[in-house]
């Protein structure tokens, strides 16, 4: 992958423009961000391309997800343009999906959890959070369970419980969910694929 005679000139320009105007104080940060997206094109032109799927909702758009041969680590996820649905377009949360892989040093990889009242979040292992989940669902039912509406029907349910599902979820997903959530009383259930 070799630099053409005009993108070097380009660049040898601008950053040849840039050292000078430095030197009168003019702020030189979007020269340089533009500098560092350069190498990054550099990198992707020499990834190796996965195809992929968004699946936050069910139109199921189409990413190219560049990979870095030497490290193995994503560095790049744009829309599929030869994708048949989406043809490379993305919405917010497809094109932010590249935040969701190991390279965002900022993604969350532990539980954190601030009590009540508290200004410091303290982390927790995943058996804590979901005991504490558990927990207090069941508190939540012992509380709030509805036996009998006003008209004295029986309706067992608990309305002070919500779920809302996945829009990836097969048929059989499906049904296990809305079994699961039904069996704890649960009436209010929605969808992703409805926000």
């Amino acid at each position: 992958m070799g630099i053409t005679r005009r993108e070097f000139l380009a660049i040898s320009g601008s950053m040849g423009a840039g050292l000078a105007l430095s030197s009168l104080g003019i702020d030189m940060r979007p020269v340089k961000a533009y500098a560092e997206s350069l190498g990054k094109m550099d990198r992707v032109k020499s990834a190796k391309q996965v195809y992929s799927l968004c699946y936050y909702c069910s139109v199921t758009c189409g990413l190219i997800c560049s990979t870095d041969t030497k490290t193995g680590k994503i560095i790049n996820i744009e829309g599929d343009p030869d994708h048949p649905i989406s043809e490379g377009a993305l919405c917010a949360k497809g094109a932010a999906i590249f935040q969701t892989t190991a390279s965002n040093e900022h993604r969350l990889t532990k539980v954190l959890y601030r009590a009540p009242g508290a200004d410091k979040w303290e982390a927790k292992s995943w058996d804590w959070a979901l005991t504490r989940i558990a927990k207090k669902i069941k508190e939540t039912r012992d509380k709030d369970f509805i036996v009998k509406n006003a008209a004295g029907q029986v309706v067992n349910r608990v309305e002070s419980i919500a779920h809302m599902g996945s829009s990836k979820v097969d048929n059989e997903e499906c049904w296990s969910i809305t079994t699961m959530v039904r069996a704890l009383g649960i009436v209010h259930v929605d969808h992703q694929a409805r926000v």
